[in-house]
Protein backbone atom coordinates (compact mmCIF):
# COMPACT_ATOMS: atom_id res chain seq x y z
CA UNK A 1 0.00 0.00 0.00
CA UNK A 2 1.24 3.48 -0.88
CA UNK A 3 0.20 6.57 1.09
CA UNK A 4 0.78 9.97 -0.46
CA UNK A 5 0.86 13.09 1.72
CA UNK A 6 0.93 16.11 -0.61
CA UNK A 7 1.00 19.58 0.91
CA UNK A 8 0.33 21.78 -2.12
CA UNK A 9 -2.15 21.59 -5.02
CA UNK A 10 0.57 21.02 -7.61
CA UNK A 11 1.90 17.92 -5.89
CA UNK A 12 -1.64 16.61 -5.43
CA UNK A 13 -2.40 17.23 -9.10
CA UNK A 14 0.68 15.23 -10.13
CA UNK A 15 -0.48 12.28 -8.02
CA UNK A 16 -3.96 12.37 -9.54
CA UNK A 17 -2.61 12.72 -13.11
CA UNK A 18 -0.44 9.65 -12.61
CA UNK A 19 -3.42 7.70 -11.24
CA UNK A 20 -5.63 8.89 -14.10
CA UNK A 21 -3.10 7.87 -16.74
CA UNK A 22 -2.71 4.40 -15.23
CA UNK A 23 -6.46 3.98 -14.49
CA UNK A 24 -5.53 3.47 -10.82
CA UNK A 25 -7.99 4.48 -8.07
CA UNK A 26 -7.02 6.63 -5.09
CA UNK A 27 -8.64 6.60 -1.65
CA UNK A 28 -8.86 10.16 -0.32
CA UNK A 29 -9.09 10.82 3.42
CA UNK A 30 -8.32 13.47 6.02
CA UNK A 31 -7.69 12.23 9.55
CA UNK A 32 -9.46 8.92 8.94
CA UNK A 33 -12.35 9.57 11.32
CA UNK A 34 -14.96 8.69 8.66
CA UNK A 35 -13.24 5.89 6.77
CA UNK A 36 -15.86 3.47 8.11
CA UNK A 37 -18.66 5.64 6.69
CA UNK A 38 -19.95 4.84 3.23
CA UNK A 39 -19.49 1.79 1.06
CA UNK A 40 -16.46 -0.38 1.85
CA UNK A 41 -14.20 -0.23 -1.21
CA UNK A 42 -10.61 -1.26 -0.38
CA UNK A 43 -7.93 0.66 -2.26
CA UNK A 44 -4.16 0.14 -1.95
CA UNK A 45 -3.21 3.72 -2.81
CA UNK A 46 -4.16 6.39 -0.26
CA UNK A 47 -3.98 10.17 -0.36
CA UNK A 48 -3.84 11.71 3.14
CA UNK A 49 -4.88 15.36 3.18
CA UNK A 50 -3.14 16.16 6.47
CA UNK A 51 -0.69 18.42 4.61
CA UNK A 52 -3.51 20.86 3.78
CA UNK A 53 -3.98 21.92 7.40
CA UNK A 54 -3.17 25.62 7.20
CA UNK A 55 -4.22 28.55 5.06
CA UNK A 56 -6.52 29.98 7.71
CA UNK A 57 -8.16 33.24 6.62
CA UNK A 58 -10.77 34.28 9.16
CA UNK A 59 -12.33 37.69 9.56
CA UNK A 60 -14.87 37.50 12.39
CA UNK A 61 -16.58 40.72 11.32
CA UNK A 62 -17.28 39.21 7.90
CA UNK A 63 -18.65 35.90 9.28
CA UNK A 64 -16.57 33.95 6.75
CA UNK A 65 -13.77 31.44 7.33
CA UNK A 66 -11.36 29.90 4.82
CA UNK A 67 -9.05 27.03 5.78
CA UNK A 68 -7.20 24.07 4.33
CA UNK A 69 -9.38 21.01 3.87
CA UNK A 70 -7.10 19.00 6.17
CA UNK A 71 -7.47 21.36 9.12
CA UNK A 72 -8.87 19.67 12.23
CA UNK A 73 -12.50 20.53 12.84
CA UNK A 74 -12.02 20.88 16.59
CA UNK A 75 -9.28 23.46 15.98
CA UNK A 76 -11.60 25.45 13.74
CA UNK A 77 -14.41 25.31 16.29
CA UNK A 78 -12.02 26.48 19.03
CA UNK A 79 -10.96 29.47 16.93
CA UNK A 80 -14.57 30.36 16.23
CA UNK A 81 -15.49 30.00 19.91
CA UNK A 82 -12.87 32.59 20.87
CA UNK A 83 -14.95 35.07 18.87
CA UNK A 84 -18.31 33.71 20.06
CA UNK A 85 -19.03 32.30 16.63
CA UNK A 86 -19.74 28.79 15.32
CA UNK A 87 -20.60 26.59 12.37
CA UNK A 88 -24.37 26.88 12.32
CA UNK A 89 -25.16 23.25 11.48
CA UNK A 90 -23.64 21.81 14.68
CA UNK A 91 -21.14 19.26 13.27
CA UNK A 92 -21.67 15.89 14.99
CA UNK A 93 -18.83 13.85 16.42
CA UNK A 94 -19.38 10.32 15.15
CA UNK A 95 -16.02 8.95 16.28
CA UNK A 96 -17.58 6.63 18.87
CA UNK A 97 -20.35 5.61 16.47
CA UNK A 98 -17.85 4.64 13.77
CA UNK A 99 -15.17 3.29 16.11
CA UNK A 100 -12.67 5.93 15.00
CA UNK A 101 -9.89 7.52 17.00
CA UNK A 102 -9.04 10.49 14.79
CA UNK A 103 -10.63 13.93 14.89
CA UNK A 104 -12.55 15.04 11.84
CA UNK A 105 -11.35 17.60 9.31
CA UNK A 106 -13.10 20.41 7.50
CA UNK A 107 -12.79 18.55 4.22
CA UNK A 108 -14.30 15.39 5.66
CA UNK A 109 -17.20 17.36 7.09
CA UNK A 110 -18.04 18.91 3.73
CA UNK A 111 -17.49 15.66 1.82
CA UNK A 112 -20.01 13.83 4.00
CA UNK A 113 -22.36 16.81 4.54
CA UNK A 114 -23.01 15.85 8.15
CA UNK A 115 -25.06 18.05 10.46
CA UNK A 116 -26.31 17.78 14.01
CA UNK A 117 -29.59 18.56 15.78
CA UNK A 118 -29.62 22.22 14.66
CA UNK A 119 -30.27 21.11 11.08
CA UNK A 120 -33.99 21.75 11.53
CA UNK A 121 -33.20 25.46 11.88
CA UNK A 122 -29.87 26.03 10.14
CA UNK A 123 -29.64 23.39 7.41
CA UNK A 124 -26.44 21.46 6.71
CA UNK A 125 -22.87 22.14 5.54
CA UNK A 126 -24.09 22.43 1.93
CA UNK A 127 -26.15 25.47 2.93
CA UNK A 128 -23.11 27.28 4.38
CA UNK A 129 -20.48 26.16 1.86
CA UNK A 130 -19.38 29.24 -0.12
CA UNK A 131 -16.45 28.08 -2.20
CA UNK A 132 -13.43 25.85 -2.60
CA UNK A 133 -10.16 25.11 -4.37
CA UNK A 134 -9.57 21.56 -5.49
CA UNK A 135 -8.25 19.04 -7.98
CA UNK A 136 -10.55 16.99 -10.20
CA UNK A 137 -10.05 13.41 -11.38
CA UNK A 138 -8.07 14.58 -14.41
CA UNK A 139 -5.55 16.32 -12.18
CA UNK A 140 -6.82 19.79 -13.10
CA UNK A 141 -6.59 22.46 -10.40
CA UNK A 142 -9.75 24.56 -10.25
CA UNK A 143 -11.86 26.67 -7.92
CA UNK A 144 -15.50 27.63 -7.51
CA UNK A 145 -17.46 30.12 -5.42
CA UNK A 146 -15.76 32.65 -3.18
CA UNK A 147 -15.87 34.51 0.10
CA UNK A 148 -19.24 36.23 -0.29
CA UNK A 149 -22.67 34.72 0.14
CA UNK A 150 -24.09 35.74 -3.25
CA UNK A 151 -21.33 34.62 -5.57
CA UNK A 152 -23.05 32.19 -7.93
CA UNK A 153 -23.70 33.27 -11.51
CA UNK A 154 -23.78 29.82 -13.14
CA UNK A 155 -23.73 26.26 -11.83
CA UNK A 156 -23.20 26.12 -8.07
CA UNK A 157 -20.26 23.72 -8.11
CA UNK A 158 -19.66 24.05 -4.37
CA UNK A 159 -23.07 22.60 -3.50
CA UNK A 160 -22.32 19.61 -5.73
CA UNK A 161 -19.19 18.72 -3.74
CA UNK A 162 -21.00 18.64 -0.39
CA UNK A 163 -22.04 15.07 0.30
CA UNK A 164 -20.11 13.64 -2.67
CA UNK A 165 -17.72 11.70 -0.38
CA UNK A 166 -14.71 12.95 -2.34
CA UNK A 167 -15.80 11.20 -5.53
CA UNK A 168 -15.89 14.34 -7.71
CA UNK A 169 -12.83 16.30 -6.61
CA UNK A 170 -10.21 16.49 -3.88
CA UNK A 171 -10.87 19.71 -1.99
CA UNK A 172 -7.74 21.55 -0.83
CA UNK A 173 -9.22 24.79 0.54
CA UNK A 174 -12.74 25.45 1.79
CA UNK A 175 -14.66 28.63 2.56
CA UNK A 176 -17.60 28.48 4.96
CA UNK A 177 -20.12 30.96 6.26
CA UNK A 178 -20.15 31.12 10.08
CA UNK A 179 -22.68 32.62 12.50
CA UNK A 180 -22.71 34.17 15.99
CA UNK A 181 -22.94 31.61 18.79
CA UNK A 182 -26.03 31.86 21.02
CA UNK A 183 -25.55 33.54 24.37
CA UNK A 184 -27.43 30.81 26.19
CA UNK A 185 -29.60 27.75 25.63
CA UNK A 186 -32.11 25.66 27.54
CA UNK A 187 -34.06 22.52 26.79
CA UNK A 188 -37.68 21.81 27.57
CA UNK A 189 -38.32 18.17 28.48
CA UNK A 190 -41.70 16.48 28.28
CA UNK A 191 -41.56 13.08 29.97
CA UNK A 192 -43.65 10.01 29.22
CA UNK A 193 -44.90 10.75 25.72
CA UNK A 194 -45.20 7.88 23.28
CA UNK A 195 -43.74 8.21 19.79
CA UNK A 196 -46.96 9.48 18.20
CA UNK A 197 -47.52 12.07 20.95
CA UNK A 198 -43.91 13.19 20.65
CA UNK A 199 -44.28 13.64 16.90
CA UNK A 200 -47.23 15.97 17.40
CA UNK A 201 -45.45 17.87 20.19
CA UNK A 202 -42.33 18.43 18.08
CA UNK A 203 -44.37 19.53 15.07
CA UNK A 204 -46.35 21.97 17.19
CA UNK A 205 -43.19 23.42 18.76
CA UNK A 206 -41.29 23.72 15.48
CA UNK A 207 -44.24 25.46 13.84
CA UNK A 208 -44.62 27.90 16.73
CA UNK A 209 -43.09 31.41 16.75
CA UNK A 210 -40.69 30.43 19.55
CA UNK A 211 -37.70 29.54 17.31
CA UNK A 212 -37.01 26.01 18.47
CA UNK A 213 -33.49 25.10 17.30
CA UNK A 214 -33.64 21.33 17.92
CA UNK A 215 -36.34 18.74 18.58
CA UNK A 216 -35.76 15.09 19.48
CA UNK A 217 -37.54 12.20 21.15
CA UNK A 218 -35.78 9.53 23.21
CA UNK A 219 -37.76 6.41 24.17
CA UNK A 220 -37.34 5.41 27.81
CA UNK A 221 -34.37 3.09 27.20
CA UNK A 222 -32.45 5.76 25.26
CA UNK A 223 -33.31 8.43 27.83
CA UNK A 224 -31.84 6.24 30.58
CA UNK A 225 -28.58 6.03 28.65
CA UNK A 226 -28.29 9.82 28.36
CA UNK A 227 -25.88 10.92 31.08
CA UNK A 228 -27.51 14.37 31.25
CA UNK A 229 -30.83 12.73 32.18
CA UNK A 230 -29.56 10.78 35.19
CA UNK A 231 -32.36 8.81 36.78
CA UNK A 232 -34.71 9.09 33.80
CA UNK A 233 -37.36 6.37 33.91
CA UNK A 234 -39.60 7.52 31.08
CA UNK A 235 -39.31 8.72 27.51
CA UNK A 236 -38.07 12.26 26.91
CA UNK A 237 -39.27 14.69 24.25
CA UNK A 238 -36.66 17.44 23.96
CA UNK A 239 -37.05 20.96 22.59
CA UNK A 240 -34.12 23.39 22.56
CA UNK A 241 -34.24 27.19 22.63
CA UNK A 242 -31.17 29.37 22.01
CA UNK A 243 -30.33 33.06 21.89
CA UNK A 244 -30.05 36.03 24.24
CA UNK A 245 -30.84 35.25 27.87
CA UNK A 246 -34.06 37.30 28.27
CA UNK A 247 -35.39 36.09 24.93
CA UNK A 248 -34.70 32.45 25.77
CA UNK A 249 -36.39 32.81 29.17
CA UNK A 250 -39.46 34.43 27.63
CA UNK A 251 -39.78 31.92 24.81
CA UNK A 252 -39.23 28.97 27.15
CA UNK A 253 -42.06 30.09 29.41
CA UNK A 254 -44.34 30.77 26.43
CA UNK A 255 -43.61 27.35 24.96
CA UNK A 256 -44.18 25.65 28.31
CA UNK A 257 -47.57 27.32 28.52
CA UNK A 258 -48.47 26.36 24.96
CA UNK A 259 -47.57 22.72 25.60
CA UNK A 260 -49.25 22.52 28.99
CA UNK A 261 -46.06 22.28 31.03
CA UNK A 262 -42.52 20.93 30.69
CA UNK A 263 -39.39 20.47 32.75
CA UNK A 264 -36.52 22.90 32.11
CA UNK A 265 -33.09 21.32 31.54
CA UNK A 266 -30.45 23.93 32.55
CA UNK A 267 -27.80 25.18 30.15
CA UNK A 268 -24.84 22.94 31.05
CA UNK A 269 -26.92 19.77 31.05
CA UNK A 270 -28.70 20.94 27.89
CA UNK A 271 -25.43 21.34 25.97
CA UNK A 272 -24.20 17.91 27.07
CA UNK A 273 -27.53 16.33 26.18
CA UNK A 274 -27.54 17.62 22.61
CA UNK A 275 -23.91 16.59 22.12
CA UNK A 276 -25.01 13.04 22.98
CA UNK A 277 -27.96 13.25 20.59
CA UNK A 278 -25.59 14.39 17.83
CA UNK A 279 -23.01 11.69 18.65
CA UNK A 280 -25.72 8.96 18.48
CA UNK A 281 -23.65 6.14 20.04
CA UNK A 282 -24.20 7.20 23.70
CA UNK A 283 -27.93 6.64 23.21
CA UNK A 284 -27.67 3.24 21.52
CA UNK A 285 -27.69 -0.14 23.23
CA UNK A 286 -24.38 -1.52 22.01
CA UNK A 287 -21.24 -0.64 20.06
CA UNK A 288 -21.32 -3.54 17.58
CA UNK A 289 -24.85 -3.26 16.22
CA UNK A 290 -25.99 -2.35 12.72
CA UNK A 291 -27.03 1.31 12.61
CA UNK A 292 -29.25 2.98 10.02
CA UNK A 293 -29.93 6.68 9.45
CA UNK A 294 -33.44 7.09 8.09
CA UNK A 295 -34.88 10.35 6.78
CA UNK A 296 -38.66 9.94 6.51
CA UNK A 297 -41.37 12.57 6.32
CA UNK A 298 -41.44 13.73 9.97
CA UNK A 299 -45.15 13.04 10.44
CA UNK A 300 -44.64 9.46 9.22
CA UNK A 301 -41.80 8.59 11.59
CA UNK A 302 -43.89 7.05 14.44
CA UNK A 303 -45.88 4.76 12.11
CA UNK A 304 -42.73 3.86 10.19
CA UNK A 305 -40.94 2.87 13.38
CA UNK A 306 -43.89 0.73 14.46
CA UNK A 307 -43.78 -1.10 11.13
CA UNK A 308 -40.02 -1.62 11.44
CA UNK A 309 -40.43 -3.02 14.96
CA UNK A 310 -42.93 -5.54 13.59
CA UNK A 311 -40.59 -6.83 10.86
CA UNK A 312 -36.99 -6.40 12.04
CA UNK A 313 -34.97 -7.18 15.22
CA UNK A 314 -34.84 -3.56 16.40
CA UNK A 315 -32.59 -3.07 19.42
CA UNK A 316 -33.24 0.66 19.91
CA UNK A 317 -34.28 3.80 18.06
CA UNK A 318 -34.77 7.51 18.61
CA UNK A 319 -35.88 10.59 16.69
CA UNK A 320 -34.04 13.81 15.87
CA UNK A 321 -34.80 16.73 13.51
CA UNK A 322 -38.40 16.80 14.72
CA UNK A 323 -38.93 13.28 13.34
CA UNK A 324 -37.09 13.91 10.07
CA UNK A 325 -34.21 11.75 11.30
CA UNK A 326 -34.83 8.28 12.71
CA UNK A 327 -31.84 6.44 14.14
CA UNK A 328 -32.38 2.69 14.03
CA UNK A 329 -30.21 0.05 15.73
CA UNK A 330 -30.53 -3.56 14.58
CA UNK A 331 -29.04 -6.83 15.75
CA UNK A 332 -25.70 -7.33 13.93
CA UNK A 333 -26.77 -10.80 12.73
CA UNK A 334 -29.68 -9.36 10.71
CA UNK A 335 -29.44 -10.72 7.13
CA UNK A 336 -28.27 -8.05 4.64
CA UNK A 337 -28.35 -5.58 7.59
CA UNK A 338 -32.13 -5.50 7.12
CA UNK A 339 -31.74 -3.45 3.91
CA UNK A 340 -34.34 -5.16 1.72
CA UNK A 341 -37.06 -5.25 4.38
CA UNK A 342 -36.31 -1.77 5.66
CA UNK A 343 -36.36 -0.10 2.25
CA UNK A 344 -39.53 -1.96 1.25
CA UNK A 345 -41.26 -0.75 4.41
CA UNK A 346 -40.07 2.82 3.83
CA UNK A 347 -41.19 2.97 0.19
CA UNK A 348 -44.85 3.98 0.78
CA UNK A 349 -43.79 6.79 3.13
CA UNK A 350 -41.00 8.18 0.97
CA UNK A 351 -37.68 9.40 2.31
CA UNK A 352 -34.40 7.52 2.18
CA UNK A 353 -32.14 5.36 4.33
CA UNK A 354 -28.36 5.21 4.73
CA UNK A 355 -26.50 2.31 6.30
CA UNK A 356 -24.14 4.08 8.70
CA UNK A 357 -22.55 1.23 10.64
CA UNK A 358 -22.09 -2.41 9.67
CA UNK A 359 -19.31 -4.88 9.00
CA UNK A 360 -17.00 -4.25 6.05
CA UNK A 361 -18.49 -7.26 4.27
CA UNK A 362 -22.01 -5.86 4.60
CA UNK A 363 -20.96 -2.37 3.54
CA UNK A 364 -19.37 -3.88 0.42
CA UNK A 365 -22.40 -5.98 -0.54
CA UNK A 366 -25.42 -3.96 0.64
CA UNK A 367 -26.25 -0.58 -0.97
CA UNK A 368 -25.18 1.89 1.71
CA UNK A 369 -27.13 4.73 0.11
CA UNK A 370 -30.64 4.48 -1.25
CA UNK A 371 -30.50 3.04 -4.79
CA UNK A 372 -31.03 5.84 -7.29
CA UNK A 373 -33.79 5.89 -9.87
CA UNK A 374 -32.76 5.35 -13.50
CA UNK A 375 -32.89 9.07 -14.25
CA UNK A 376 -30.91 10.11 -11.19
CA UNK A 377 -28.35 7.34 -11.80
CA UNK A 378 -27.82 8.53 -15.37
CA UNK A 379 -27.38 12.13 -14.24
CA UNK A 380 -24.97 11.04 -11.50
CA UNK A 381 -22.87 9.13 -14.01
CA UNK A 382 -22.73 12.13 -16.35
CA UNK A 383 -21.59 14.42 -13.55
CA UNK A 384 -19.00 11.87 -12.43
CA UNK A 385 -17.73 11.53 -16.00
CA UNK A 386 -17.28 15.29 -16.21
CA UNK A 387 -15.19 15.47 -13.06
CA UNK A 388 -13.49 12.07 -12.96
CA UNK A 389 -13.87 10.00 -16.14
CA UNK A 390 -11.33 7.35 -15.09
CA UNK A 391 -13.03 6.77 -11.71
CA UNK A 392 -9.85 7.69 -9.87
CA UNK A 393 -11.29 9.43 -6.80
CA UNK A 394 -12.73 7.25 -4.03
CA UNK A 395 -13.89 4.66 -6.55
CA UNK A 396 -16.85 2.70 -5.20
CA UNK A 397 -17.15 4.73 -2.00
CA UNK A 398 -20.80 5.62 -2.66
CA UNK A 399 -21.95 3.09 -5.28
CA UNK A 400 -20.44 0.06 -6.98
CA UNK A 401 -18.21 1.31 -9.84
CA UNK A 402 -15.74 -0.10 -12.30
Amino acid sequence: MTTYTPSDPGALADIVISAHDSQRPLAIHGAGSKQALGRHAPCPDQVAMSGFNGGLDYQPSELVLTAGAGMALNAIEAILAQNRQMLAFEPPDWSSLLGASGTGTLGGLVATNLSGPRRVKAGGPRDHFLGFHGVNGRGEIFKAGGRVVKNVTGYDLAKMQAGAFGTLAVLTEITMKVVPAPETSVTLLLAGEDMAQAGMTMAKALNSPHEVSAAAHLPAAAAKRASSLTGADASATLLRLEGHGPSVAFRAEALRTMLGGAEIVPEAASRSLWQQVAAVQPLLESADSVVWKLNPTPSAAPALLAALHASLPVKSAFLDWGGGLLWLELDPSTPDAGAAVLRAIMAPWGGHAMLVRASEALRASVPVFAPASAGVAMLTQRIKAGYDPALVLNRGRMYREG
